[in-house]
């Protein structure tokens, strides 16, 4: 049956266009998906300042956990370690330990710290003894003596500049331009002594530097220092390296998990509307003695062709997407530009394996009901074909439903967004898949609901209403990528909006301060404020992430004084009066996790990884608009990477916002505006960079969806030739068979709307319901009737082009 399976796709090469192009993107996004994970988990970051330094030592950049498990007898210890959001520093003493190590010809200590120019870009600053690291080499002038000198590699300008550090804005004499630069960070060099006044750290530098690469464990023991070589050097040079590539696992596997789900629901679709456009073909077959088997093995023969050649074409384009990809993500801050692609055979080979196994399958139920038909029965079956369902996808679409009603109620009561985030989506596609399975009925009653307005109206109302009515099968067909592209597309719009609006909504309610200052404040800007008359309060806010037990938590560092002035947490329990240098407030979500209460002992790994133990003062209630923990800021601001990098509120009634500003003429890079609500507890992990990356990796499952839509309408109204230009011989017009198309077109939208909003808004009322323990999603009414827009426009667009093609092919 193979060669019959060729030679009708031979014959049939429009029929199979459909599947064909649902078999390409499909492959595409798994091979896409696939890269993306298999870079997250064997990709390295190339380092840059640590090219030309064979051996480098800094410390430990995760924390850890031993657990001993016992299995038949034998104890087996795993060291579980998780990253730390900051720097981890080591001791400056230990470059003359590593002196000592025979073989060792020279030991570079380094410091690096955030340094901005004012009026130009962030930088990261070193002391000058340290550039021998990449090497940099001076161009033009000489090395920094005195405080107040500074080199300047080749993309800074001007022969003065003002640096803002932690420490304050200070002004620089650039006394020496070096000959390189770096392709991802811009470098300034200081005097020794002045580097290590800037960074804040006596005692500690960033790493250390050996010449030549010899093996310094010995010397390392006990220290929490580790060498790094080779391209784990990337690593320590960009911290933000280990998170990307989490991102990507993760990324990559759910976005796999769900291109994969929704690529199967797809395939299905089309090879059954392809199925049913050949029903003639195959009832023929049939009446001619054609057993079931044979049928399944020609319609699985072309399956197997159709996806071979689909996927190899899909893979190939999946490795354009991925690049795409990544370009997108690095111009959006979320992977660093010395992270390239990795490309290796294996999301090639699954991406085919996937369009193989997919189509397969899809071509093997879509058929099952058309094979098992008796010969007597297949012509007749064939001109007037059944809507009704089968025993067993009746049972399978009630079987699913019940398992979607299942991940709705466990989606209710995930309250962290790492746990929910992955089932949104999951419960979306069941209650689709659900739908899908059940659509004659769900098509046949609806239609049956809006077809009557049709009939009132003239020709092609009429006209449409009387072929929704008969033609259920190839309605449900139509209605099912619909509904799957409305419930996607809004779900994934509004689970963001409802996280977004929860939480400006808690941090508006949670401001009382009526100015912020940012987007970067010194210590002594924010003393500077505080000497202004008038002014009640400025509460510094820093924002970061901690570790407790290897679980990774947002964090908000606030100065203790005034906090009443400047916001309120909705304290449900103890008091922030007793905040003071050793005390945590806990959101309730928080408290919920770790199963303490007021009083209680909590040891914190801050972002540095230096523990510190805790007692809880307080427990609130506004943990999305402020974080899950609060922090003394004495005690975590020394521990974190960059320490300008917060805001301050400031409570000043009466006083003047040029009050404040005139204050600060001294501090280039804070700028006063009014206070409309925190940052939502973001714990200075980029969670607008996420965002943006999740609405980036879901709009190609939107898009995938929008291309299955547009295949399946064109391929309907493409098999439509026949029955169009029956119509015209009997009189009807081409405007009237054009208003039929439209108008059923039109029905489906919205019976796919319909089905897409209730969908969309079950799971967002779960997800609202664990995320902020009120069942109330937020919807904006723009972004709903652009998605409605958008299906009608695509549907209306595929249906005009294929409707006008098939009555031109006719006339």
């Amino acid at each position: 049956m193979l060669g019959f399976a060729l030679n009708t796709l031979r014959h049939r090469k429009a029929g199979f266009a459909g599947a064909f192009l649902a078999l390409l993107f499909a492959a595409a996004l798994v091979c896409a998906c696939g890269v993306l994970l298999d870079t997250g988990l064997r990709g390295a970051v190339q380092p840059e300042r640590y090219a030309g330094t064979p051996l480098i030592v800094a410390g430990d950049q995760n924390v850890h956990r031993v657990e001993r498990e016992v299995d038949d007898g034998e104890v087996e210890v795993k060291d579980k370690a998780k990253p730390v959001a900051g720097r981890v520093w080591i001791p400056a003493s230990l470059a003359a330990r590593i002196g000592t190590v025979p073989g060792v010809r020279e030991v570079v200590p380094e410091v690096s710290f955030p340094a901005h120019v004012a009026g130009g870009p962030s930088a990261v600053g070193h002391g000058w003894e340290s550039a021998r690291l990449t090497p940099f080499t001076l161009r033009a002038g000489r090395a920094p003596t005195t405080a107040g000198e500074v080199v300047v590699d080749a993309s800074v300008r001007g022969s003065r500049i003002t640096v803002l550090t932690a420490a304050g804005p200070k002004a620089y004499t650039v006394v020496g331009v070096t000959r390189e630069t770096l392709p991802n960070q811009v470098s300034l060099f200081f005097s020794t002594a002045e580097a290590r006044r800037l960074a804040g750290r006596p005692g500690q530098v960033t790493a250390i530097g050996v010449f030549p690469a010899v093996d310094v464990s010995a010397a390392l023991a006990g220290s929490g220092a580790l060498p790094y070589t080779g391209e784990d050097r990337g690593k320590v040079e960009f911290l933000g390296a280990e998170n990307a590539r989490i991102r990507l696992i993760s990324l990559g596997g759910a976005l796999g998990g769900t291109s994969l789900l929704v690529a199967v629901l797809v395939v299905v679709g089309t090879f059954a509307l392809s199925i049913q456009q050949r029903q003639r073909e195959i009832a023929m077959l049939r009446a001619i003695a054609a057993t079931p088997r044979q049928i399944r093995r020609m319609i699985g023969g072309e399956a197997l062709l159709i996806s071979l050649v689909a996927g190899a074409a899909g893979a190939g384009l999946g490795l354009a997407l991925a690049s795409l990809l990544r370009s997108m993500f690095v111009s959006l801050g979320a992977m660093p530009g010395n992270l390239p692609l990795v490309v290796g055979p294996f999301p090639p080979a699954a991406a085919v394996l996937a369009a193989v196994a997919g189509s397969f399958a899809a071509a093997r139920v879509s058929a099952r009901r058309t094979s098992r038909i008796r010969p007597v029965e297949a012509l007749g079956d064939a001109a007037l074909p059944s809507a009704r369902l089968g025993v067993a996808r009746l049972l399978a679409g009630l079987a699913v439903l019940a398992g979607a009603v299942t991940l709705t109620l466990v989606l209710s009561g995930l309250s962290t967004e790492a746990a929910s985030s992955p089932v949104v989506m999951l419960t979306a596609i069941v209650w689709t898949i659900g739908l899908t399975l059940l659509a004659p009925v769900v098509a046949r009653v609806m239609t049956a609901l809006l077809g009557a307005p049709l009939r009132l109206s003239r020709a092609g109302g009429y006209l449409a209403a009387a072929n929704l009515r008969a033609a259920i099968r190839r309605t449900a067909s139509v209605i099912a990528p619909l509904t799957l592209m409305v419930a996607m597309s809004c779900t994934i719009f509004f689970v963001q909006d409802t996280m977004g609006d929860a939480v400006g909504a808690e941090s508006r309610d949670g401001t009382r301060a009526g100015l912020v200052l940012g987007p970067r404040v010194s210590p002594a800007a924010a003393d500077a404020v505080r000497r202004v008359p008038g002014v009640e309060a400025v509460t510094e806010v820093l924002r970061t992430t901690v570790r407790i037990d290897l679980e990774k938590y947002s964090a908000q560092a606030v100065t203790p004084g005034g906090l009443a002035s400047t916001m309120d947490l909705g304290v449900v329990s103890g008091s922030l009066d007793r905040l003071g240098e050793s005390g945590v407030a806990v959101s309730e979500v928080a408290a919920g996790r770790l199963g303490v209460k007021v009083g209680s002992p909590l040891t914190v790994a801050l972002a540095d990884a230096t523990p510190v133990s805790l007692t809880v003062v307080a427990v609130y209630s506004r943990g999305l608009g402020f974080g899950d923990l609060t922090l003394p800021h004495a005690l975590a601001a020394p521990h974190a990477d960059d320490r300008l990098a917060q805001t301050a509120l400031v409570s000043a009634p009466g006083v003047a916002a040029s009050a404040i500003t005139a204050a600060l003429r001294a501090h280039p890079g804070t700028e006063v505006a009014p206070a409309v609500g925190g940052d939502g507890g973001s714990g200075g992990d980029g969670g607008s960079v996420n965002t943006a990356v999740n609405y980036v990796a879901m709009g190609l499952v939107i898009a995938f969806t929008a291309i299955s839509v547009v295949n399946t309408l064109a391929m309907a109204t493409a098999d439509r030739a026949r029955e169009l230009t029956l119509l015209r011989r009997v009189g009807a017009t081409r405007r009237q068979l054009l208003s039929m198309l439209r108008l059923e077109t039109l029905t489906a939208v919205l019976v796919a709307v319909i089905l897409g909003t209730a969908v969309s808004l079950v799971t967002l009322t779960a997800f609202a319901n664990g995320m902020t323990g009120v069942p109330r999603p937020y919807v904006s009414p723009w972004t709903y009737l652009g998605v409605v827009a958008a299906a009608a426009v695509l549907a209306l667009a595929a249906t005009g082009v294929a409707g006008r093609l098939a009555l031109r092919a006719r006339a």
